[in-house]
């Protein structure tokens, strides 16, 4: 039998991430950010503590910088208005695509995802060699890793660059460009925190620094849930978030947890909700993204635009990476089109779209419903059938409507920020 894809990435995760959040100082990045000294390799405490010293600074330039309009084309949009902090850095409105450019007329045909969790995502492989029961290595789970939703980068700075220069997002003209602005606003604090790891170009260097602040536990990673206060036996789930867990679970009911694992991989480690996998939904075409208006275009994920090194693969076409649920309530709109502008209407989706398919698709001039016209013929053999999906028009979802509203309230226990009534009473 083969252990099943969650426990095996959770697992990996947890290699990644070694330390449980009760284990961790909120205070300040659990290892030191990109560029600074590593503490491993300084024997003394004041070297190790001069390390974390640069890390604390690194981080603090990066959050400046994170909410810098000056640092974009128009001179008025940063990271942060498409990654609202209130909204676990989701967007900060129910737009399927944020508005940039220089005159903030442009539009992405992709949902902007939230920015936390993503700490464990290991670096994009063609091939995940999961291992079962026996210790044999040969399944293979196929493309996993990297962050955006097709993962063509791997690492936070790497992908801060990608909006910074996107003529349809914070549109910089170029890097020289960028990068002298960033050295005559920040220029004196990285030289100071990044000391001999400082490279030349200031906008490397201002990669690192926004890398570094989106390694800070307090603000991305804080596991402050009631889940996380469930999981820690500081409070219990209401009946319907139980059971609304249960069904996240079922194999046979919401089958959630095949993709967005929910159980503890090791002592001490919480759960993301993302086994770090791609994966083709089927999702309905979404008419308010103006690129949609041609229907020559399509957005295939892993088989571009964005990306196009698997752009004639055709297995891998329509498939996109499988995002953490953590403060998925926070969310506006969800899928990487943004096709559902609701979490309870996401949830519907996926025991609604093959039992209901006319609710989620249109029809074509025969009178049939077109199911799954975002994706080209050749792609559509890719979107997964596994439970919830499945079954025939007419026939029961795998969900009732009151079981869709009680995994909406378990997902609503992902929420940052809940303080149980004991810790609340020890103020």
């Amino acid at each position: 039998m083969t252990t099943p894809r969650r426990l095996v990435l959770a697992a990996f995760a947890a290699t990644l991430w070694a330390h449980g959040p009760a284990s961790r100082a909120a205070s300040a990045p659990q290892e030191p950010a990109a560029g600074a000294a590593d503490p491993a390799d300084a024997s003394p405490a004041t070297d190790r503590a001069e390390a974390y010293r640069r890390a604390r600074a690194l981080a603090d330039v990066g959050r400046r910088m994170f909410a810098d309009r000056s640092l974009s084309g128009s001179g008025t949009m940063s990271c942060a208005s498409c990654h609202d902090p209130a909204r676990g850095f989701s967007p900060p409105n129910a737009l399927p695509a944020q508005l940039g450019g220089v005159r903030l007329d442009q539009q992405s045909f992709r949902a902007a995802p939230s920015l936390t969790y993503r700490q464990t995502t290991p670096r994009f492989t063609e091939h995940y060699h999961e291992s079962d029961d026996d210790g044999d290595e040969s399944v293979d789970a196929g493309p996993t890793g990297g962050l955006t939703w097709d993962g063509r980068v791997d690492g936070a700075g790497a992908q801060a660059l990608i909006p910074l220069m996107s003529p349809v997002e914070m549109a910089n003209p170029d890097r020289a460009d960028l990068s002298r602005r960033i050295e005559a606003a920040y220029g004196a604090e990285l030289r100071a925190a990044l000391g001999p790891a400082m490279p030349q170009s200031a906008l490397e260097a201002g990669a690192k620094a926004l890398q570094a602040y989106q390694q800070t536990p307090e603000e991305f990673f804080p596991y402050t849930s009631k889940y996380d206060a469930f999981l820690a036996g500081e409070v219990e789930l209401s009946s319907q978030e139980k059971h609304g867990l249960e069904l996240f679970n079922d194999e046979a009911k919401g089958n959630c947890a095949s993709c967005h694992f929910s159980v503890s991989p090791l002592i001490g480690v919480r759960p993301n909700f993302s086994d770090f996998g791609f994966i083709a939904l089927g999702l309905p075409r979404n008419m308010k993204i103006p690129a949609n208006a041609d229907r020559k275009f399509f957005d295939l994920g892993l088989g571009g635009p964005e990306r196009t090194d698997f752009k004639d693969n055709d297995e891998y076409c329509g498939l996109f990476k499988t995002p953490p649920l953590r403060n998925v309530a926070l969310r506006q709109v969800f899928f990487h089109n943004g096709s559902a502008r609701a979490l309870r209407e996401a949830v519907a989706f996926y025991v609604e779209r093959d039992t209901k398919p006319e609710k989620w698709y249109p029809r074509r001039a025969d009178g049939k419903v077109e199911k799954f016209d975002d994706l080209p013929p050749r792609c559509r053999a890719n979107v997964n059938m596994d439970p919830p999906f499945g079954g025939k028009p007419g026939d029961p979802p795998a969900l009732s409507e009151a079981e869709i509203d009680d995994v909406v309230a378990f997902l609503e226990t992902l929420t940052d920020g809940y303080k149980p009534a004991s810790r609340r009473a020890s103020r």
